[in-house]
């Protein structure tokens, strides 16, 4: 007797352990990805979690597909090893795929250099392409390739979401396949103003450090530092607002703006407000101007930016552009206002403009992203090189 009810009791406790482990859930669209060699397709519905106590190691491309989600939590490093020409390292969001990476201001997502001795374009960075209208389709609401990685972009979805990006630094990024095919820190292709894009730094840049290629996404609290070509760019149509930006050492722009490289008139026009801007020349060689309105330039407002350094020009327009000197004649664009702090005054030349609009500038004292030619207290934390 004793015997039967031992035996009952156990089979009650397995029936029991049974019917718990049934209602655990199982998220059968989960992937988990393998530290050591992150590399690959995030196939379209499926979800990522990186573990942030580990250090991913990108050993190619990482392409997130269309209905896929990859979620990077604060405090996740991710190391990039070193390229070859058949094998580039890279991280890329495919028209209606989703990244999100959720740093914190004292923990932020690291992406960089996996060399003991990094240097500039060790790696590609991060792509990013959303469904929102661009100009350098052959239609309105029409499609184009980015060029380094051969995504589609672009689209008509004005307000399409591509993640969140919050508190990440890129670093030692730039590789260059070409003298006209380079990878950027951050390169956004035709994204999205659903897409959250703020406290991103772009450092050790071999070529720019963070391009709007079109698109309507907003770009707030950005850090663009040691570039070896533009420290931010924008082009194709961009239409958003840059807030808070603290540009420092670059080689050539400080901000490149333009609406389309072939045809400046093209539409949609790149229309932006920028506000809360420092541009800061630092010790790079080189470095031409402070803002270069280029290609059509587009329509700009803007107010609150400083600029410190020896730069040669302040805003700079090519000579052979009408497009961009008609847009400010007809008062498509103004600087008002701006401040120019720079080290040889004598010789330095404010604005390459010379129509007949005297008010589209106004010169000031200004804070620009904050503290002037010193990094802002929102910098606090998780950008480093300042």
């Amino acid at each position: 007797m004793k015997k039967l009810i031992l035996s009952m009791i156990v089979i009650s406790s397995l029936l029991l352990g049974s019917c718990n482990n049934d209602d655990v859930t199982v998220n059968p669209n989960a992937v988990t990805i393998d530290a050591a060699d992150f590399k690959g397709t995030l196939a379209s519905g499926k979800e990522a979690t990186l573990d942030p106590s580990l250090t991913y190691y990108l050993t190619g491309s990482f392409i997130i597909e269309d209905g896929a989600t990859l979620t990077i939590p604060a405090g996740t490093q991710i190391k990039a090893t070193e390229n070859t020409d058949s094998t580039v390292r890279y991280i890329a969001v495919s028209q209606g795929g989703q990244i999100f990476i959720n740093g914190t201001a004292t923990n932020p997502v690291v992406m960089t250099s996996a060399k003991a001795s990094p240097a500039k374009s060790d790696w590609g960075g991060l792509v990013i392409c959303g469904k929102a209208p661009i100009n350098t389709s052959a239609t309105a609401g029409g499609t184009a390739q980015a060029e380094v990685s051969d995504l589609t972009y672009g689209g008509s979805i004005a307000n399409d979401n591509s993640g969140s990006i919050t508190y990440l630094r890129i670093e030692y990024t730039g590789y260059a396949y070409t003298s006209t095919k380079e990878f950027n820190g951050v390169s956004l292709f035709g994204v999205g103003s659903g897409t959250t894009f703020q406290y991103v730094q772009a450092n050790h840049n071999g070529d720019d450090g963070i391009e709007f290629f079109g698109g309507t996404v907003n770009g707030k609290y950005l850090i663009s530092t040691d570039s070896d070509d533009d420290s931010i760019d924008f082009a194709d149509g961009w239409q958003g607002t840059g807030e808070y930006w603290f540009i420092k050492n670059t080689a050539k722009a400080g901000i490149e703006g333009s609406n389309n490289g072939t045809n400046g008139a093209a539409t949609p026009v790149t229309t932006v407000t920028l506000k809360n801007i420092s541009i800061v020349k630092d010790v790079l060689a080189n470095s031409e101007h402070a803002i270069y309105y280029k290609e059509g330039g587009g329509n700009w407002t803007t107010e609150n930016i400083y600029v410190s350094g020896d730069f040669a020009k302040g805003i700079k327009i090519s000579s052979t552009d009408t497009n961009a000197a008609s847009n400010i004649t007809s008062g498509f664009a103004t600087f008002n206002p701006i401040q120019f702090n720079v080290t040889t005054p004598a010789t330095f030349i404010q604005s390459e403009y010379a129509g007949t609009n005297t008010t589209y500038i106004t010169v000031g004292n200004n804070t620009g992203a904050g503290n002037g030619a010193s990094a802002p207290s929102w910098s606090t934390g998780w950008a480093a090189g300042l």
